[in-house]
């Protein structure tokens, strides 16, 4: 009995197949195709009001008669239609449903917009659209709808700074862009401010054309019109020109070379061999508990190093290392978020992640636009609803 049962349900298993995918390619025709028949039934409605007759029908109160139809294509979350939009002989047919020229429906431009947005590559985007809605769209597209998004990039990149920002974090980020044939440097500037409530902000982000005196002092100037105030302390990688121009703009600022940068510039002018006992001679520079304590340790490390006959660190150190105390002159509490540029560093590791899948933009403008995209995404996430640092004690103590 039980062989005889097994065999049934072999022979019935064989019999009865499914196959999935054109189950699922018949139901996406279906849902395509109610979508296209509504969307035609709608226009032929709004048709109707217009003229304020149906077709064929006799009536006084008709305004206008019917002149056939044109065809448009329409990408929908359900795939591409095709609908059929009626022509009027005398009144203008302006349809609420779809707007002239348009060809995708709105929510999927968002769609796109947001893919392109979150790190999805423009080619990679023509896939996903293709298994999303059975259509592909081209990269001019997808640039065409970023347009859209650009305004309100540039409206928040110049609203108003309000309030004191005691310490403000800077860099930039070089991008490609495609000119004249050739592919060239483009750099992005940034700053990231801690308010006076010890939040952290986006403070602002513009096009440079180089990390140079000019273009650091064009990005300080545009933080200082539109508000930044209360700037005690600058915090960066050895920029060109940065500091030169620091303390034209904001007189009263003083500048923290980032430890970090400070090290692994170091590091370059060491044999590899050594690196390990050169990382933990400066680091203990930056262990001590005040200011003076660490000059007097970077001269001893200084002298170890010119014993090691590593005279080219040893010269590094002693002519570069005041510039990596200035956060010492700050309270103690703040120290470790001071000293390095850490925070804004993996910021920008996210923008270049971001921006790898484009490769080159059209020109620094589209770069610039990219950037501020994704911090303005950022300044809403909780990296800005969380509190940096207790500011309370800054206020309290001077600046030496």
């Amino acid at each position: 009995m039980e062989n005889v049962a097994q065999e049934t349900e072999k022979a019935i298993s064989g019999a009865i197949k499914v196959d999935e995918k054109e189950i699922r390619d018949h139901l996406d025709g279906l849902v395509r195709q109610s979508v296209e028949d509504t969307l035609n039934a709608l226009l032929n409605a709004e048709a109707d009001a217009i003229c304020h007759a149906g077709s064929y029908q006799r009536t006084p109160d008709r305004l206008d008669t019917r002149a056939g139809t044109y065809q448009r294509k329409l990408l929908t979350k359900a795939g591409e239609v095709e609908l059929k939009v009626p022509r009027l002989r005398s009144l203008p047919f302006e349809t609420e449903i779809i707007k002239r020229y348009q060809t995708k429906q709105s929510s999927v431009e968002e769609a796109l917009i947001e893919m392109y947005l979150a790190g999805v590559s423009v080619r990679r985007g023509e896939d996903i659209t293709e298994a999303l809605w059975g259509a592909k769209v081209s990269p001019s597209t997808v640039s065409d709808l970023n347009q859209k998004i650009y305004g309100k990039i540039e409206e928040w990149r110049m609203q108003p700074i309000t309030g004191e920002h005691p310490y403000v974090f800077v860099d930039g980020v070089y991008l490609k862009r495609s000119w004249g044939g050739e592919v060239q440097n483009v750099s992005v500037l940034v700053a990231v401010g801690v308010n006076y409530e010890g939040y952290r902000e986006i403070l602002g982000v513009a096009e440079g054309s180089r990390e140079d005196k000019e273009s650091w002092s064009n990005f300080l100037r545009y933080l200082k019109e539109r508000g930044l105030k209360g700037v005690r302390l600058v915090i960066s990688d050895k920029c060109l020109g940065l500091y030169e121009v620091l303390g034209d703009v904001f007189p009263e600022a003083k500048w923290q070379r980032c430890v970090v940068h400070w090290y692994r510039n170091a590091f370059t002018q060491c044999p590899w061999k050594h690196v390990r006992d050169v990382a933990a001679m400066l680091k203990a520079i930056h262990a001590q508990e005040d200011k003076e304590a660490a000059r007097e340790n970077a001269a001893l490390v200084t002298e170890k190093l010119r014993k090691l006959k590593l005279e080219k660190v040893a010269e590094f150190v002693e002519k570069s290392v005041e510039e990596t105390l200035t956060y010492m002159n700050f309270p103690y509490e703040h120290w470790s978020r001071l000293r390095t540029n850490n925070g804004l560093e993996r910021i920008m590791k996210e923008i270049r992640r971001r921006t790898r899948g484009v490769g080159s933009f059209p020109d620094g403008y589209s770069a610039m636009m990219l950037v501020g995209a994704r911090l303005r995404h950022i300044s809403t996430t909780k990296w800005g609803t969380r509190q940096y640092m207790n500011t309370c004690k800054l206020y309290e103590v001077g600046i030496q």
